[in-house]
């Protein structure tokens, strides 16, 4: 395990829908930790130590289906409202009443619905990789039905269950290895390759990969941590989160288009296609994201931003945090 997380406590706490495994460490004002896709609690090992120090009581969890948390069977059991209850569930099992929620990819979703349906207990959200978009357009399933032309979404491709499995779990090690290359931005393919995001004629994601070397940031023992968290696992529950974007829609119908008040950070990398595709986003914070302290762009930057970049991530995370104490 890397030197960065050790000396953090894991724990396993009950909470009405199962039970959630988290990481902790410090004391003082909390800071909830979302990851993403296809990540685990260590996404984050880069920052608990830093947080700690600050003064914080740094948390990290493993979402519902990942790592050592609950793994319904029902996919409909990963639906967004039941992941915010999951967060509410995890403050107050720690004895908080509020806290300050940060999440990266799927967690910085996680983290914004968090802040945007439990105000009375989320008092800040930071963002990472993925802009606040709020609800609204047309049925996802329908708008992603219609990227790429000849080829298929990503998105699109991981809604029917067993197909992505079966392109991941015969080799799970491999396919993690690539995914997190094609997003890094010491890795990705170059301008005018064809898209990792989008599966080509051969029906799979993996064929677009980069093969031969792993990105900086990412050492053979840490992707040892993640493989053997989804080879215990296995995916399904980490996919069933994008098999429920039609039901977050229909469940969130009441706030369309709304904002989070609260005080709020976004940070992207200027290579993620999350934040070059969502670019109208970001620039709609000042309506979305009324609150916000400040946005960021880090030059060079890929996807899994907190772990290709934890210097500068850490420095504006406990810059914002200070900010927030006030």
């Amino acid at each position: 395990m890397s030197q960065h997380a050790r000396g953090i406590a894991h724990r396993v706490i009950p909470t009405p829908s199962g039970p959630i495994h988290l990481v902790e460490k410090g004391t003082g004002p909390l800071v909830l930790l979302v990851h993403g896709f296809p990540e685990s609690w260590y996404s984050w090992r880069h920052q608990l130590p830093v947080l700690a120090a600050a003064g914080y009581r740094a948390v990290a969890l493993d979402v519902r289906g990942y790592g050592g948390s609950s793994r319904p069977a029902a996919v409909d059991a990963y639906r967004m409202l039941d992941l915010v209850e999951d967060n509410v569930a995890v403050v107050h099992a720690l004895g908080e009443d509020s806290a300050v929620v940060v999440g990266h990819d799927w967690g910085a979703a996680i983290a914004a619905n968090s802040a945007l349906v439990r105000p009375d207990v989320f008092r800040a959200v930071g963002l990472l990789s993925v802009p606040y978009t709020p609800r609204g357009g047309p049925r996802p399933s329908d708008l992603f039905a219609r990227m790429g032309g000849d080829e298929e979404f990503y998105v699109s491709h991981f809604q029917e269950p067993g197909r992505a499995e079966a392109e991941i779990e015969p080799d799970i090690r491999g396919w993690l290895a690539g995914f997190y290359a094609a997003l890094s931005a010491d890795t990705m393919p170059a301008a005018g390759a064809p898209d990792p995001h989008f599966v080509g004629t051969s029906g799979t994601l993996r064929d677009r990969f980069p093969s031969g070397r792993l990105p900086a940031w990412l050492s053979e023992s840490d992707l040892d941590v993640y493989a053997a968290e989804f080879e215990r696992s296995g995916v399904t529950g980490a996919l069933n989160r994008y098999r429920n974007m039609d039901r977050d829609w229909e469940d969130l119908a009441a706030f369309d288009g709304a904002p989070i008040t609260q005080p709020s950070l976004f940070i992207g990398g200027s290579l993620d296609a999350s934040t070059t595709w969502l670019a109208d986003a970001i620039t709609a914070y000042p309506v979305t994201l009324p609150g916000l302290v400040s946005s960021h762009l880090l030059d060079g930057c890929g996807h899994w931003i907190q772990q290709e970049r934890p210097d500068e991530v850490n420095r504006l995370l406990t810059d914002w945090l200070a900010a927030l104490s006030v």
